[in-house]
């Protein structure tokens, strides 16, 4: 009968496709799957297996998320580092370096600090430094250990000192906040606060402008500047703020003695309006020309200085 599927080798026209035959795939089936895949790109060769024992040997680039850690590439700024007293997680070192007498200089300093020195082709240290000119050696800080505002506070009164803080307002750039630190340590601030964005961090260039203070002053960071300097005069501190046209001029501030949080601008803005209005005095630096200017990190050192001179006087 024309068109019965039940007779023999006749097609189905169902939507199911035929019930007999092979229907081409037999055809696909004898098709090429392309050329032959390299001997380390197959999983079960030897060579494959080999490279990839291998690319576990080799140092792991820095992760792009969830690692804050620094780096420092190049020849004279790992020895300043270094010189400095740093510190340094982790100095690589390009196979085959043209050992000059920095780079025996920053090996000697390593092995006596007992660093952790490894090897890294060219092509690692350009992903590690981001392309930056390494000249064959770079140094991974380790993430800074910022500490948490009250325990400024707490350190001064466990010393039985007066507190001093100095609080600092969007300062964008780390040698400036270096230079900060390094006043604060040499003038007896129990520590320094910084915001946590639009502001520098403790980057390896602020590390290496504190020459070593950062490793003795404490540095906290918050997300609330404004919050958090409400909550030292609620303890009793007095906040005191760097302006150019303060109306205190700094030798006349009488608030130097006691429990004081010296707030400092950024470089080019000054203080921030929120900031100013919490302040309790805007103070000012005498100079001889109102065409002169200082940037944050000389303005804190003046200001520091004057405060430790007039603490001692008491």
């Amino acid at each position: 009968m024309a068109g019965n599927s039940q007779r023999r080798g006749a097609i189905n026209k169902s939507r199911k496709g035929p019930a007999v035959g092979t229907g081409g795939h037999r055809k696909r089936g004898l098709e090429g799957k392309g050329p032959t895949p390299k001997a380390d790109e197959r999983p079960n060769h030897k060579k494959y297996k080999m490279a990839k024992a291998a690319e576990k040997r080799r140092p792991q680039a820095p992760r792009k998320r969830g690692d804050d850690s620094e780096w420092a590439a190049g020849r004279n700024s790992v020895l300043e580092l270094l010189r400095a007293d740093v510190p340094v997680a982790t100095l690589y070192v390009a196979e085959g370096i043209d050992r000059d007498d920095r780079v025996r200089e920053i090996l000697a300093i390593a092995v006596d600090r007992r660093l952790s020195i490894l090897d890294a082709t060219k092509p690692e240290l350009d992903r590690f430094t981001d392309n930056a000119v390494h000249q064959g050696i770079a140094a991974k800080l380790p993430p800074y250990e910022y500490a948490h505002p009250d325990d400024l506070l707490a350190a001064a009164r466990e010393a039985g000192e007066t507190p001093l803080i100095v609080v600092v307002d969007s300062i964008t750039d780390p040698r400036n906040l270096g230079a900060i630190i390094r006043s604060a340590s040499g003038f007896g601030a129990h520590g320094v606060v910084i915001p946590e964005r639009r502001a520098a961090g403790m980057t390896a260039s602020a590390w290496k402008t504190s020459a070593g203070a950062a490793a003795r002053v404490p540095v906290a960071r918050v997300t609330n500047l404004t919050r958090q300097l409400k909550a030292y005069a609620d303890e009793g501190l007095m906040l005191a703020g760097l302006a150019a046209d303060g109306d205190v001029s700094l030798p006349d501030l009488d608030l130097a003695d006691g429990p004081l949080v010296l707030v400092v601008g950024s470089e080019g803005k000054g203080l921030s309006r929120l900031v100013a209005e919490t302040c309790d005095v805007l103070v000012s630096i005498p100079m001889a020309s109102t065409l002169e200017s200082l940037n944050a990190g000389v303005a804190t050192g003046i200001a520091l200085y004057a405060i430790d001179q007039r603490r001692a006087q008491a």
